[in-house]
């Protein structure tokens, strides 16, 4: 392989690698939004204001989720999810994905969580990763990009 070749592919997977982190520090930096907005107006007017497919926290791809410890889905503005007990759901590899949020946010209080989901532009089940942390007593909110 030529050296400019070697330069092309070491630059193609920086740039892909760096566009990966700066995706994952924008769904941390609207869920961080997101916990001071839930401070600010209370955990059940920014729950509804999550639902709002119109909301500031909806970016595209990218939005705020909430479900509380029990695994119901108390905001999602893309799906009809609103209301479903979704803690013992598995992806298609066997994640129970609400169910590990719920853990991750019990254990440490925020993190990120790796499950499959349908990817809203070619409807193929896709790798994402969302950034979880808990509000109020009981719920968690989370914003998630694919890989």
């Amino acid at each position: 392989m030529t050296n400019l070749l070697k330069f092309i592919v070491a630059l193609s997977l920086s740039v892909t690698f760096l566009n990966a982190e700066s995706i994952q520090a924008q769904a941390k930096a609207l869920v961080e939004k997101g916990v001071e907005f839930c401070k600010k107006v209370g955990v059940e007017s920014c729950i509804e204001e999550f639902n709002k497919p119109e909301s500031e926290f909806v970016k595209d791809d990218l939005y705020i989720w909430a479900n509380d410890f029990d695994g119901i889905i108390t905001a999602h503005p893309k799906k009809p999810l609103k209301g479903k007990n979704l803690y013992r759901y598995k992806d298609k590899v066997g994640n129970q994905l609400f169910k590990n949020c719920i853990e991750k946010v019990k254990a440490d209080g925020s993190g990120w969580v790796d499950y499959i989901w349908e990817h809203p532009t070619n409807g193929e089940q896709t790798l994402k990763t969302s950034f979880v942390i808990g509000i109020g007593k009981d719920q968690l909110i989370g914003a998630g990009v694919y890989k």
